[in-house]
């Protein structure tokens, strides 16, 4: 029964479990007995990075058994839970700059670092890669113009602008569009639209039990929302010890441990040839973050403390996104992708990491 049990969840996921659990157990006692706050911000980071890739392994069972359509879907509601209760806690830490950055971060995080290591492994392993589907060249579509919506707010509010002023007001404006948006692409994807993929992702994975699927995600769930609380409470007095700028934390760090992770399968993905479904899940988690996480967290933040979220950006933040959209947008409609071109877009990411690592410090609490 048990060596069953084991065998049904397979070697990647137990690996993840015991580091999301040996990882949330430790960051529970570190704190308890007021350890190093960058130990237990590290620590807490890893059982996030951990907990995420959870939350997207119970997704994809549900998906598995919805259909292919609503994978899409679930990955919406769920997938992105680590980095929602993240940017709730830090919201009412005050660490608005954080949770900024990290909504980019996630955005930019997927389209250049983790869809870089997927067209670097991949073609470094298979040569040039082919992609063409319907789908995966709307969902680069759709996150051009939810990018383009985004930007919006900050060229509308600046200085001499006609709606300097309004910032709060227009962000909500904008957030409320992008959801219905959101909502309205929801039967499609039901259809087999963004989020579907005639590929297989993996013709050898276990499917699990309904109530393995339901349990994973809830614990997972459970989990992530308290070391998510540990974590923004480490985060202070580590980018105060490390030197850490406030845009550097939220744009690599908390956009790494609460999204990217989950979506290192979809490097696995393109290390099999299968690009199209590589770009279908990569794609879409940051179209997830545009369309529906962006704009819960700037309405929730209403009601959750003096800290409101806007969708107003620093220029280098705005800049990098608009970039970085582009340009997935130009290599999809191109049909193809070579390991020269996720080494580009790696080298990019690194660019634009380092270029808010000596941004302004946060002062001990």
């Amino acid at each position: 029964m048990g060596a069953g049990f084991l065998q049904l969840l397979g070697r990647k996921v137990l690996i993840t479990l015991v580091i999301a659990a040996a990882a949330s157990i430790a960051t529970l006692v570190l704190k308890s007995v007021n350890a190093n706050s960058v130990l237990v911000f590290s620590i807490s980071a890893v059982a996030l990075a951990a907990l995420a890739s959870l939350v997207g392994d119970g997704t994809d069972q549900l998906g598995h058994r919805m259909g292919p359509g609503a994978t899409g879907v679930l990955q919406s509601a769920l997938g992105n839970l680590p980095e929602l209760f993240i940017s709730i806690f830090s919201l009412q830490a005050g660490l608005l700059i954080v949770v900024q950055s990290a909504l980019i971060g996630s955005i930019l995080a997927n389209s250049l670092l983790v869809l870089g290591l997927a067209f670097f492994l991949g073609g470094l392993k298979n040569g040039v890669q082919k992609f063409g589907t319907s789908a995966t060249r709307l969902v680069s579509t759709l996150l051009l113009l939810a990018v383009a919506a985004l930007a919006i707010p900050t060229l509308a509010t600046a200085p001499g602008a006609p709606d300097a002023g309004h910032a709060e007001s227009l962000s909500i404006i904008c957030a409320v569009v992008l959801l219905v948006v959101f909502v309205a692409s929801i039967p499609f994807s039901l259809q087999g639209g963004p989020g579907a993929s005639n590929e297989s992702p993996n013709e050898d994975e276990n499917i699990w039990p309904l109530p393995l699927a339901l349990g994973t995600l809830a614990v997972a769930g459970l989990a992530a929302a308290f070391v998510s609380d540990w974590f923004v409470e480490a985060l202070k007095p580590a980018m105060a010890t490390l030197g850490m700028s406030e845009a550097f934390a939220g744009l690599v760090v908390v956009a790494i441990a609460g999204n990217a992770v989950e979506n290192v399968v979809g490097v696995q993905m393109a290390m099999r040839n299968k690009p199209d479904f590589a770009l279908s899940l990569i794609l879409n988690s940051s179209l997830q973050v545009a369309l529906a996480l962006t704009p819960v967290l700037v309405i929730i933040s209403q009601f959750i403390g003096s800290t409101h979220l806007t969708l107003v950006l620093p220029m280098l933040l705005l800049a990098s996104v608009a970039l970085t959209t582009i340009l997935v947008q130009l290599i999809v409609y191109d049909g193809e992708s070579t390991w020269l071109e996720g080494l580009a877009l790696i080298g990019l990411y690194i660019i634009i990491a380092a270029s808010v690592w000596w941004g302004p410090t946060i002062a001990a609490p």
